[in-house]
C-alpha cells in the first residue's frame, strides 16, 4: 500500500463520520417530533387509543340513535324501555310517511342546485379575493382586509333583516337569486383562501410575469392548478353549509316550489304531537347526500391540510 492511498480511503471516511454527526440532531428532531404528548411507551400508546375509542363512541351515540330510531315505528320510538331492539321490529314506516307527506325530490332538487350554485360561486369570488389580498398592492388593501377578518366575527343570523329588505329593493323575493346571492359572502373563506396564497412560492408568478402572463392568467394558469385541495376542502365545506342551512331559505321565499330540504321537512308535522321516527326519518334523508358527498370529498379535505400544493413544502 502506497503512502498515495491513504488520504483517498480517510477523506470519505471523515465526510462519513461528520455526515453522521450532523444527523443525529435532525434525526431527535424528528424523533421528538412524533413522540406522543404522554410517552412513547406501551402505557402512552393505550392510554391516548383508549381516549381516541372514547371520543369515538360519545361522537357516534347521537348518530346512531337517530339511525335506530328512523327504523322504528312512532310506538316503539317512544318506548324508553326497548330503546335499541323495538319490540315489533325494525320497519320502513317513517321514511315512507316522510316520502308520501311531502315532496321530497322537488326539495332534495331545489337544495342540490341552491348549494351547487353557492358553492360555485362563494368558492369563484372567494378566491379572487384571496388571491387580489395576496398578490396585489393597491391604496385601501389593508382597511380592506381589516374589515373582511372583522366581518368574520357578525353572526350570520344578524344579517337576515338587511338581507331581506336588500331582496325586497331589488324584487328577489321568492325567486332562486334571493335563496342564493346572500348565501355567497363568506369572509372566513376569503381569509382562508388568503392565507393558502400567501403560502404558495412568489417564484412562479415572477417566472409567469417573465412570460408575459398578467394577474388573470397567473391567477387562472398558476395559482389555481396548486390550490386544488384547498379549494375542494372549501367547496365542500360551503356546500355542506348551504345544503344545511334553513333560517335563510325559510324568510327568503313562501313558494313551496322554491323550498329546499331542510325547510321542507319542517313542513310536514303532525298534528299529535312530536312523531320521533318520522323526524329522523327526514333528518337521515336530508344527510345522506352530504355523508356521500364526504365520502367521496374527504382525501382531499385531508391533503389541503397536509399540504398547500407543493408536495408538503
Amino acid at each position: 500500500m502506497t503512502s498515495t492511498d491513504l488520504p483517498v480511503r480517510t477523506a470519505p471516511t471523515r465526510q462519513s463520520e461528520l455526515g453522521v454527526r450532523e444527523s443525529r440532531p435532525r434525526q431527535q428532531a424528528r424523533r421528538s417530533r412524533t413522540n406522543l404528548t404522554l410517552g412513547d411507551g406501551a402505557l402512552a400508546r393505550v392510554l391516548a387509543l383508549a381516549a381516541l375509542v372514547v371520543m369515538t363512541v360519545i361522537w357516534l351515540l347521537p348518530m346512531a340513535w337517530a339511525l335506530l330510531t328512523a327504523f322504528k315505528s312512532e310506538a316503539d320510538a317512544s318506548d324508553p324501555a326497548h330503546w335499541f331492539w323495538p319490540r315489533h321490529g325494525f320497519t320502513f314506516h317513517g321514511f315512507s310517511s316522510v316520502w308520501q307527506r311531502g315532496d321530497l325530490p322537488l326539495w332534495m332538487l331545489n337544495s342540490l342546485l341552491v348549494s351547487a350554485a353557492v358553492t360555485v360561486i362563494t368558492v369563484l369570488v372567494s378566491a379572487m379575493a384571496g388571491y387580489a389580498f395576496s398578490r396585489t398592492r393597491f391604496t385601501g388593501r389593508r382597511v380592506l382586509f381589516a374589515l373582511t377578518v372583522a366581518a368574520v366575527l357578525v353572526p350570520p343570523q344578524l344579517m337576515i333583516v338587511p338581507w331581506f329588505r336588500q331582496m325586497l329593493t331589488l324584487h328577489l323575493v321568492d325567486t332562486y337569486a334571493a335563496v342564493i346571492l346572500p348565501q355567497t359572502v363568506a369572509p372566513v373563506m376569503v381569509f382562508i383562501l388568503k392565507k393558502h396564497f400567501d403560502s404558495l412560492p412568489h417564484e412562479l408568478e415572477e417566472a409567469a410575469r417573465i412570460d408575459g402572463a398578467g394577474h388573470w392568467r397567473i391567477f387562472w394558469s398558476v395559482l389555481l392548478p396548486l390550490s386544488r385541495p384547498m379549494l375542494a376542502a372549501v367547496s365542500i365545506f360551503v356546500f355542506i353549509g348551504a345544503w344545511n342551512n334553513f333560517l335563510w331559505p325559510f324568510v327568503s321565499t313562501s313558494d313551496p316550489a322554491l323550498m329546499t330540504l331542510p325547510v321542507g321537512i319542517t313542513s310536514v308535522k303532525d298534528a299529535y304531537g312530536i312523531q320521533y321516527a318520522q323526524t329522523m326519518a327526514s333528518a337521515v334523508l336530508a344527510a345522506l347526500p352530504l355523508v356521500v358527498v364526504f365520502m367521496f370529498f374527504q382525501r382531499h379535505i385531508v391533503k389541503s391540510v397536509a399540504t398547500t400544493g407543493l408536495g408538503g413544502q
